[in-house]
């Protein structure tokens, strides 16, 4: 008997595989739909959690010297660097590794959504490796759900979110390994009271969110150690939070004062944060405000902790009044806060360059100079202070940087840096590239300055 048509056999089959569907989908679909749960695990939801608030971190910026003299040519050379960061406030405050935006020209931030920003630096702190950048949406960003660090567990679960190797939004998985690690990455670079975990953290995962199996940050990824399989570490999410909090208090100061200390201490009998003091005739003081007092809300922003209360401050200028609740034992407080003028014991210290490149400089005697700093440079003038969103700021210059030239001129001297910004082709140098002594390297960046000012100056 010749073979039926092939058109004729799949057509059977089909027609018996419906008609089975139809007789038993009952006990079919149910199968199927157990199967597609069991794909969602708890993993997968705290990816699908966290990932809209990750955002990924792009810029150029300097690394290593080529040359030992500021006059004779490139000091550095420039290099694409990648990292991660972590929307903490609906407005666009993202927090990220130091590291990662140090030396930066322009920070390029992507977000989640593939919409991409220009950030700019709000405020670091070297010795933690964390920095405070934001961005400017029209809309509100999401935001990372926050845990915490003080019941961490070695053997739980983790996930990593970050940049990995400039893919973007990579996942990786493992578990904590240790709790309080000592890490020394270089001369420069010490870390204190890290986690280690076996989740893979390759470079551009630098200031991603380690997250447990809620979906909750309790990290920023930090660092790896070279030749290492399967060790990375991350800062604890309760240190990150501290220390993001008083980058934001010390920015928030720029603009106006209130008077207010919150004690690191959470409030036993609730959500809020708790003030620890109160200044003598402050904005805070005449509000009604009292050390104990737990502040519950600020504007529309709910207060659980001091990174809370920061973040509702930052956007609030000189003069202007924001609504506050607070709790006072069985007492609800609804008070106004109006911010003042910064009393001038706390204003940021006023040189003759503090305002117009964003530093501080002292001179370096010679001696001084040669013992501590063993170069050609006949000396330099140190960077006691660099004020926030200045020019100095945004070119990654720091407290401690050592200024040894500016354009083909070296700055052994004040009067070297006002023959610079005094001179009258600046115009045409401008910005005017810097050269930086750091850490026994020479860096290089293009400082903006203000013409416009630098004729007040000589006037």
């Amino acid at each position: 008997m010749p073979d039926r048509p092939v058109s004729h056999s799949l057509t059977a089959r089909r027609t018996i595989t419906a008609c089975l569907i139809l007789l038993c989908g009952s006990a079919l679909l149910p199968a199927r739909l157990a199967g597609s749960e069991l794909r969602r695990t708890p993993i997968v939801e705290a990816v699908e959690a966290a990932r809209p608030s990750v955002v990924n971190i792009r810029g150029e910026k300097t690394v290593g010297a080529t040359t030992a003299q500021p006059v004779v040519g490139e000091a550095g050379r420039r290099v694409n660097g990648m990292g991660t960061g972590v929307v903490i406030d609906p407005r666009g405050y993202i927090i990220t590794n130091h590291h990662v935006i140090d030396g930066v020209r322009e920070i390029q931030v992507t977000t989640a959504d593939q919409t991409r920003y220009t950030a700019t630096l709000v405020n670091r702190d070297p010795e933690t490796d964390l920095a405070i950048i934001k961005i400017d949406s029209t809309e509100p960003l999401p935001v990372i759900s926050i845990g915490t660090s003080s019941d961490l567990m070695p053997g739980e679960p983790v996930v990593a979110v970050g940049n990995a190797y400039g893919y973007e939004h990579t996942v990786t998985r493992g578990i904590i390994s240790a709790l309080h690690r000592a890490v020394q990455v270089d001369e420069a670079q010490n870390y204190d009271d890290l986690i280690q975990t076996d989740a893979s953290i390759n470079p551009g995962n630098s200031g991603g969110p380690l997250l447990n199996i809620d979906g909750e940050m309790i990290g920023i990824n930090v660092a790896v150690r070279a030749n290492a399989q399967g060790i990375g570490f991350a800062i604890p999410v309760d240190k990150a939070v501290a220390v993001a909090a008083k980058l934001l208090a010390a920015h928030s100061l720029q603009k106006g004062w209130h008077g207010l200390e919150l004690a690191t201490d959470s409030a036993d009998d609730g959500p809020g944060s708790v003030v620890g003091s109160v200044a003598e005739k402050s904005p805070a003081q005449e509000a009604g405000l009292q050390p104990g007092d737990v502040i519950t809300s600020v504007g529309d922003v709910e207060i659980t902790r001091p990174l809370d209360f920061h973040r509702a401050m930052v956007a609030i200028e000189t003069g202007q009044s924001v609504d506050v609740v607070a709790r006072r034992g069985d007492e609800t407080l609804n008070l106004t806060l109006r911010l003042v003028g910064v009393p001038s014991h706390l204003q940021a210290p006023v040189g003759r360059y503090w305002e117009l490149l964003g530093v501080e400089l002292k001179p370096i005697p010679t001696e001084q100079f040669r013992e501590q700093h063993r170069t050609r440079y006949r000396g330099g003038l140190d960077v006691t202070a660099v004020r926030p969103e200045s020019p100095a700021a945004n070119q990654g210059l720091r407290r401690g940087d050592v200024l040894v030239g500016m354009h083909v001129w070296e700055t052994v001297s004040l009067k070297n840096v006002d023959y610079v910004v005094n001179h009258p082709d600046l115009a045409k140098i401008n910005p005017v590239k810097f050269y930086i002594l750091r850490a026994g390297e020479t860096l290089y960046g293009y400082l903006p300055v203000a013409v416009a000012m630098t004729e007040t100056v000589q006037r």
